[in-house]
């Protein structure tokens, strides 16, 4: 499992860090930066995924 978050295209919205706090944070700039990549996927991940409002989130 691998978590990756395309920072070109956050919008800040920290949606993220709320539904999975273990796995992502955000910069001074509000923008999204991913902590565990190699985090197992689980419900908090899939949450962050569709939660985001950019799409920024992904998982393979």
């Amino acid at each position: 499992m691998g978590v990756s978050a395309n920072r070109e295209v956050c919008v800040g919205a920290g949606q993220c860090v709320l539904a999975a706090p273990e796995v992502f944070d955000q910069d001074d700039d509000g923008l999204v930066v991913v902590t565990a990549p190699d985090h197992p996927d689980d419900a908090a991940v899939r949450d962050a995924v569709h939660l985001c409002p950019a799409g920024a989130i992904s998982h393979a």
